[in-house]
């Protein structure tokens, strides 16, 4: 067995969305911690990942914590609460209250937590000022919480101004890119005492890409709006990405 076993559940932000690979296939800054994880050991770690977009962040709790308990991992990560913060009426005691069952629950079953805030697209958004609002009071919230939990990993981006910006965000303004995903994976590791690869904190910026105006709002709005009208989510029949263990060796030198 693995020394280390790694189960993330969460959203988009989790699952990848942003960080396509060229087959169609998300990766993002889970999966680039486990394999930066692997690397650094020099061993294979095992690596399960459960988190899928579009969920709010009691349905994460509701139907990703046990089932990722359940495969008795030493480490588990937790993130959630953003596409809350997209809603009209979000109540940031809401949210904090799942951290709490989360935490509460790696407790009980002697797991490592691994605690993330999500990094900040509300520089590029519309209603820019009410989700940046939120934003704060959740992760002021989150980070007061646990402030005394030294045992708890905490790996927070919210508050990231570089990460904040334009060339670290994807197409929709909503979901970072490889170049964003790779950035939290960096903090995560290093939360993590694990040295990542120093590039990772800012690769070279990205081809600018991107519908502007009209066209976005078109593409990428309208279609957010047409799932909350019609109580639909872009993770409707999805299943987990790895929703068993997956062994991650370190890669060649």
């Amino acid at each position: 067995m693995a020394s280390v076993r790694y189960v993330a559940i969460g959203d988009s932000f989790t699952e990848g969305v942003g960080d396509e690979l060229p087959d169609g296939h998300v990766r993002g800054w889970a999966d680039l911690v486990a394999q930066g994880w692997a690397d650094a050991l020099g061993a294979p770690i095992e690596y399960a990942n459960l988190a899928i977009r579009g969920k709010l962040v009691w349905p994460i709790v509701e139907q990703q914590l046990e089932p990722a308990l359940a495969l008795k991992p030493t480490h588990l990560s937790f993130n959630g609460g953003g596409n809350d913060m997209l809603r009209p009426r979000t109540s940031v005691a809401h949210v904090l209250a799942a951290f709490e069952t989360v935490l509460r629950r790696c407790d009980e079953e002697g797991v490592r937590l691994i605690v993330l805030s999500g990094a900040n697209p509300t520089a590029q958004l519309p209603l820019r000022r009410v989700i940046q609002r939120r934003g704060d009071l959740l992760s002021y919230a989150v980070e007061s919480r646990l402030a005394a939990r030294t045992d708890v990993v905490q790996a927070y981006n919210w508050f990231d101004e570089e990460l904040a910006t334009p060339p670290y965000w994807s197409e929709d303004r909503l979901h970072m890119n490889s170049r964003g995903h790779h950035r939290v994976a960096a903090r995560v590791l290093d939360a993590l005492g694990v040295e990542p690869p120093p590039d990772w904190w800012s690769l070279p910026p990205l081809p600018p890409m991107g519908a502007r105006g009209a066209a976005y709002y078109r593409e990428h709005v309208g279609p957010w709006v047409r799932r909350r009208l019609t109580g639909t989510s872009s993770g409707d029949g999805r299943e987990p990405k790895f929703g068993q263990w997956s062994d991650v060796s370190p890669a060649p030198r």
